[in-house]
């Protein structure tokens, strides 16, 4: 394909104004879309389409399914279209929303992540990778240059050029993020992006990828018989993921949904632990002061009390209140509101897919509707499922149960 300049348009539409990021499969611009008036970003294939018919048939058939996958952390299809640039080439692009936000690979030039941060934003693009490998899309170039961090956390672009499980492989792909089988024309597998985001976690972690390669030549010529190098100063969990996401063969690498719930695993364990030392840092504070209170309070005689005095009670007021009159009675319109807030602002539950907050939404729904349903064993088992798929944190799933029993004890009160 002919070089594009700042100044063509695409389709008579979409006026290129300044590339934004180079990629191994294409080249980013920031364009001003002259229908709707308004900036976008268009993605132009570096591959040549103009002696090919079968390539422009597949990447518009790519293109089309990609625009049909809508996931929250990946970047929305505007437009697909080819068209002839001034220069006689055929250029195939792809237009996406403008997002405001820092490419990661700007974010790894920095420096290493720490790890929970590093974590943290691969799992976010497993989810997006789960999501798609569930409808057969491969990504194919998941690579930190794909990777945008916006206020809205990670978003991972280029899904507008994937590829159908099991399709032939070709040669779109970014050094060093290309699996060892690509090398040998196996055919498109999403153990490819396992592989790539597998590179993408130890480059956030160290601050370069695993091996020095960077060219298809030099992967090429490269032998590699040890096993995949090691991450240190992470959780064992963390590192022995990393390095499997790395194997060699592809029937030994995880599932995306696999490094969900690994990660899953990983980041909550490290947040009971951030909340530990938090508390005990508060109680010591806490016994420090109690013991300088006690040491500078002079001590004073303790009240003789009559036989027919009844000295006060030592709980607190609330409790006291408690024991002399009934709790007040939680309706379940109330309940039902109460775990609606935990999936919609609570803290626990931020992170939890859209699509999760209204599946369990609706069945919820179901549930207190239903004349005939007594309790939540059904919403229960649906908990449990998108916590097993990694799809619920810990704490919140925690959190979800509890608000169920509240439910269960306004369906029935005694």
């Amino acid at each position: 394909m002919s070089q594009l300049e700042p100044g063509d348009v695409l389709a008579r539409r979409y006026l290129l104004l300044d590339p934004l990021a180079h990629g191994g499969m294409s080249v980013i611009w920031r364009a001003f879309d002259q229908s709707l008036h308004r900036l976008v970003a268009v993605k132009v294939l570096t591959a040549s389409l103009h002696t090919d018919h079968g390539e422009r048939v597949r990447v518009r058939s790519e293109a089309r399914a990609a625009a049909r996958f809508i996931h929250r952390d990946s970047i929305e299809i505007y437009d697909y279209g080819e068209t002839v640039t001034a220069k006689g080439g055929v250029a195939a692009y792809v237009v996406m929303p403008l997002l405001d936000g820092t490419p990661l690979a700007e974010r790894i030039a920095e420096g290493p992540l720490p790890w929970t941060e590093a974590a943290a934003i691969a799992l976010r693009l497993a989810r997006v990778l789960m999501a798609g490998h569930a409808r057969g899309l491969v990504h194919r170039d998941v690579t930190a240059e794909n990777v945008l961090l916006t206020a809205d956390g990670p978003k991972l672009l280029d899904f507008g050029i994937a590829a159908w499980a099991g399709d032939p492989d070709d040669d779109r792909g970014t050094p060093p993020y290309v699996a060892p089988e690509r090398l040998l024309g196996a055919p498109t597998h999403p153990a490819v992006d396992v592989y790539a985001l597998g590179v993408l976690l130890f480059a956030m972690i160290t601050g370069r990828t695993p091996y020095p390669e960077t060219t298809w030549e030099e992967i090429e010529a490269a032998r590699r018989t040890d096993p995949p190098p090691r991450v240190t100063g992470v959780p064992h969990g963390v590192a022995s993921l990393c390095q499997s996401c790395l194997a060699h063969l592809p029937d030994e690498r995880p599932t995306a949904e696999e490094i969900v719930v690994s990660l899953t695993s990983a980041l909550g364990t490290a947040g009971i632990a951030r909340q530990v030392r938090r508390g005990l840092t508060v109680a010591g504070s806490a016994m420090l002061a109690l013991s300088v209170l006690l040491w500078f309070q002079r001590p004073e005689p303790e009240p003789v009390l009559s036989p027919q005095v009844t000295p006060p009670s030592s709980a607190p007021a609330s409790a006291r209140v408690m024991e002399s009159s009934p709790a007040v009675p939680v309706t379940v319109e109330q309940a039902v509101d109460g775990f609606h807030d935990s999936l919609e602002a609570g803290r626990t539950c931020d992170a939890t897919d859209a699509d999760v907050v209204l599946d369990l939404k609706q069945v919820l729904d179901h549930l207190v509707r239903g004349s005939a349903v007594t309790d939540t064993a059904e919403l229960r088992r649906k908990v449990a499922d998108r916590a097993r798929e990694g799809r619920l944190a810990p704490a919140c799933r925690a959190e979800l149960l509890a608000k169920l029993t509240v439910i269960d004890r306004a369906m029935k009160p005694d």
